[in-house]
């Protein structure tokens, strides 16, 4: 973002970083009463927001969501261009279905109400209600996602005798966290192992886990959203309503050199580098 919106491209931008969503919505408020002429909102808990858009249409503020929706009726906002989050759960769903007998899941959810955790959510906790797979532990990474809450989720199900086959981690550093509190505990996983690891967000050192056959899949969720934003406002011909980014799930049989190249995130570790 701060660099396809910067002052040489002509910008005058500020920026918030944060996972607390009333930070992000003080934040937005001040950028409201500030005068900007637009606001990107990538929202950490998906309710409660539409105070700060009201405030955002009387000012004339004109708001783009980007990575994901806000529960909202959709004239409070201009433009949306997000991730799928459901869709990429079914992704993991169905990869889950097709390929494992008889799963017994351990779900580690990212933060509670989050359009993410939702969306990711909603595909296995559908199939668990049709009797199709078990999810024998549910927990969370918290409002950070944290590793290491996802290695504590891991450890309290061993501890507390699961039986389990697949971890469903809703990010790819909580499958990272999953995998530690494994291989602490004895348990094999990955390609040849008894528990299969799916993680989210096509990090490199995630894919290159695939590759190397330690995970066995990867979901992609697109951030990469600030150019085609930039086109919108740059051309005045912002698209209407929600628009959504492709994206597609990879494994340890579909992985490839090229795939981590061009659809990847953060720095590479490189080909048969296993990052625990």
């Amino acid at each position: 973002m701060n660099i396809v919106f910067s002052k040489e491209n002509g910008y005058d931008s500020r920026q918030t970083n944060t996972a607390d969503v009333n930070e992000q919505m003080s934040a937005a408020m001040g950028y409201i009463r500030d005068g900007v002429d637009y606001l990107l909102i990538s929202a950490a808990h998906a309710s409660g927001w539409d105070d700060v858009l009201l405030a955002a249409k009387r000012a004339g503020v004109r708001v783009i969501l980007f990575d994901r929706l806000i529960d909202t009726d959709p004239s409070n906002y201009e433009a949306a261009l997000v991730s799928d989050m459901e869709f990429e759960g079914k992704l993991a769903t169905d990869w889950v279905l097709a390929n494992v007998p008889e799963p017994n899941v351990i779900l580690i959810r990212g933060q509670l109400g989050s359009a993410a955790e939702i969306g990711r959510s909603a595909p296995l906790l559908k199939a668990a209600e049709e009797g199709k797979l078990n999810i024998v532990w549910d927990g969370t990474g918290g409002d950070t996602w944290s590793l290491e809450e996802a290695r504590r989720v891991v450890e309290a199900a061993i501890a507390a005798g699961k039986d389990f086959n697949v971890i469903y981690a809703q990010n790819d550093g909580m499958a990272q966290g999953a995998c530690q509190a494994l291989e602490a505990a004895g348990i094999s996983f990955g390609k040849d192992g008894k528990v299969k690891i799916i993680g989210f967000d096509f990090n490199r050192f995630a894919l290159r886990n695939v590759q190397a056959g330690y995970w066995n899949a990867d979901v992609q969720c697109n951030p990469r959203m600030a150019n085609q934003i930039h086109e919108w406002i740059q051309s005045g011909n912002i698209a209407e309503g929600i628009v959504y980014q492709e994206e597609i799930i990879v494994d340890t049989d579909t992985i490839t050199d090229e795939i981590i190249e061009k659809y990847g995130i953060n720095p590479d570790p490189g080909k048969g580098v296993i990052t625990r």
